[in-house]
């Protein structure tokens, strides 16, 4: 909350600090050293942004044992909001190395990629890193907790995927989903005679 200030006439400020307060600023994707994501996302918070460290459940093998740790779905990288015309305090964060962008230019990323990431990370589902996917049978979730939810639909050892891709970092995500939850998207142009629901429908992953 912004403090209360005066102009010279006496009138208050107070509406110009709550208007900037409320703008809301697009996501940029942070470039960071290797095994740096959680240091930069405390940072970020101890600073006052607003970020994002999308994280999965990872078994690993310890000695005789094995044990379950959360790891960077986007290895590498830390997504966070701000004004990019006042980056410095962003690039001054130890383990930052560069905002992603055109040459020195950040470019945000798309709103409903993010708000995708953001849905998976809330819905608790199981998800893993994937090879980057542009090209499949695209779908819309509409049940469950991604309800709303467009990415493209995989059949992999027995379960059904849902592949989210952030085009930008040309990365993808794949979060395991209910085949039921899902409606295919029909291609422009296409005849509504051909359309057909998820159910019965067997889905592959491209070779």
């Amino acid at each position: 909350m912004g403090f209360l200030k005066w102009d010279s006439r006496g009138g208050s400020l107070a509406r110009l600090d709550m208007e900037t307060e409320n703008i809301s600023y697009p996501w940029f994707a942070l470039r960071v050293r290797s095994r740096y994501e959680h240091t930069v996302a405390r940072h970020l918070k101890g600073r006052g942004y607003e970020s994002l460290l999308p994280l999965y459940k990872c078994r690993h093998r310890w000695s005789d044992r094995f044990k379950e740790i959360d790891l960077p779905l986007f290895p590498g990288y830390v997504f966070c909001q701000f004004c990019p015309l006042n980056r410095l305090p962003i690039l001054s964060i130890p383990g930052v190395v560069h905002i992603v962008g055109v040459g020195k230019t950040p470019v945000p990323i798309d709103e409903s990629e993010i708000a995708a990431i953001q849905a998976t990370v809330k819905s608790g589902l199981p998800r893993q890193p994937w090879p980057f996917l542009e090209i499949g049978h695209r779908v819309r979730i509409e049940y469950g907790p991604l309800c709303g939810v467009q990415g493209i639909l995989l059949g992999f050892r027995g379960h059904q995927r849902l592949v989210l891709s952030v085009t930008l970092l040309q990365r993808s995500v794949a979060v395991q989903i209910d085949e039921a939850w899902v409606q295919p998207i029909l291609q422009e142009g296409r005849a509504c005679s051909d359309s057909t629901t998820s159910q019965g429908l067997s889905w592959h992953l491209p070779a």
